[in-house]
């Protein structure tokens, strides 16, 4: 199945170049240069990845990012933001905000179409554990859905992945970089990348209400799902 890339950017070169290289692995693309294009385009196509400036023309990305996260019909788009803002602050707002990655320009274009190859990729074993329940945490993966006491919890793409990594782990520790190898499919992961799971965490304790104290920080090494709290 072919997947669609929207690369939002006021630059007209940097998504050009982005696109050559994007469908170069049979991507299928599109493109906007302001934040109230890219929200509607995002609206009516439904990406599989959304390639996001933060700094643009009318709507900012931080912005787009919210609001797309609070909406159930795009909540599920990957979003990558790809910014020339490089401080630690900055990188860990746009992952509290909702970004399942963040490229800092420069950049390079192996290395963006990698990030992308890594938020789409999913794990082979989908739908090979279709639902789990536990105490009220009921998770679908066949459905993609997560129930707390019977109500449907929002999450996005990669706090699902999340979320799951955890449960088939059945009780084991996961490192971060273990996590980042699964969910995010990096290997030799730097620091801030690390950070990006502990964000994506902490996002994912806040949704799941009474039910987040199974995720269990084990301090100094990393995180585990406890199915006997």
């Amino acid at each position: 199945m072919t997947h669609k890339a929207l690369i939002v950017d006021d630059e007209q070169a940097i998504i050009d170049l982005i696109r050559y290289h994007l469908e170069k692995e049979d991507l299928t693309c599109s493109e906007a240069t302001n934040g109230e294009t890219a929200l509607r385009l995002v609206r009516e196509q439904k990406p599989d990845v959304l390639i996001l400036d933060l700094m643009l023309p009318g709507i900012d990305g931080l912005e787009i990012c919210r609001l797309l996260r609070h909406d159930p019909a795009t909540t599920h788009v990957s979003i990558i933001m790809l910014t020339a803002k490089a401080d630690e602050v900055d990188r860990i707002v746009g992952l509290e905000m909702g970004a399942d990655d963040y490229v800092v320009k420069p950049f390079s274009p192996r290395e963006l179409v990698a990030r992308v190859k890594a938020v789409l990729r999913r794990g082979k074993n989908e739908g090979k554990h279709p639902l789990a329940t536990v105490g009220t945490l009921e998770v679908d993966e066949a459905q993609h859905q997560v129930r707390v006491a019977d109500k449907l919890i929002e999450l996005t793409v990669k706090e699902f992945d999340l979320l799951c990594a955890l449960m088939h782990a059945k009780g084991r520790v996961l490192n971060r970089e273990q996590i980042l190898e699964t969910v995010w499919g990096y290997t030799n992961a730097v620091e801030i990348e690390s950070r990006t799971v502990d964000v994506h965490i902490r996002r994912l304790r806040e949704k799941l209400g009474p039910e987040h104290t199974r995720i269990v920080t084990i301090k100094g090494i990393g995180y585990r799902f406890d199915p006997d709290l």
